[in-house]
């Protein structure tokens, strides 16, 4: 084995190297629940640093600026797998779809409410969209398969921001479920690659 090649040893407990992550980790909480809660425009260094507990200058040490900030913020927030056959993709979806439903990540929320109104959180999105939807497209049987998977995520991005930020009033209250059974043949139809 080789120096360049041998594992990195973890920190140790209590070391400046431990301290740093700890650290990084509750700026990062910070300016997620920011982002959420306020939008991008409106977030503040600042604001981020006193939420964190650290001085604003520690917080530009370890990202440099605002929009390096949302872009961890991005980097960390989860990006649905599709790893189902053909023909099982469907159900695959809308068992991640439940998920979101029900439990929607502080971090995905964050983007998907500063994507509104922010360029580079727009950005950010559309390029999480395009990896989600060429997964998607790979497990889609059919010629049109890119426009199928384009549909798809079209139907849950809306169905993700109706819920948790414009909290759409049927849609809000409706059991994740009931919306999925509504959903069902649709999603089922366009992954399947066939026409209803």
């Amino acid at each position: 084995m080789t120096p360049e090649s041998a594992p990195v040893p973890a920190p140790e407990p209590g070391s400046r190297a431990q301290q740093r992550s700890r650290t990084e980790a509750r700026i990062l909480e910070a300016a997620t629940r920011s982002f959420f809660d306020v939008g991008y425009e409106r977030t503040t260094i600042r604001a981020v640093a006193t939420a964190a507990n650290v001085d604003a200058g520690l917080v530009m040490h370890y990202f440099g600026s605002k929009q390096a900030l949302f872009q961890r913020v991005v980097d960390a927030a989860p990006l649905p797998e599709i790893d189902a056959a053909p023909g099982q993709a469907g159900e695959h979806i809308l068992a991640g779809l439940a998920d979101r439903l029900a439990n929607e990540p502080v971090a995905s929320l964050s983007i998907l409410r500063s994507m509104l109104t922010t360029p580079e959180a727009a950005d950010a999105v559309g390029t999480a969209a395009i990896r989600y939807q060429a997964q998607i497209a790979q497990a889609i049987p059919a010629p049109d398969a890119d426009l199928r998977a384009a549909i798809i995520s079209a139907v849950l991005l809306g169905i993700t921001v109706s819920r948790h930020l414009m909290k759409a009033d049927a849609l809000a209250d409706a059991e994740p479920q009931e919306v999925i059974r509504l959903l069902r043949p649709a999603i089922q139809s366009l992954a399947d690659g066939r026409d209803l």
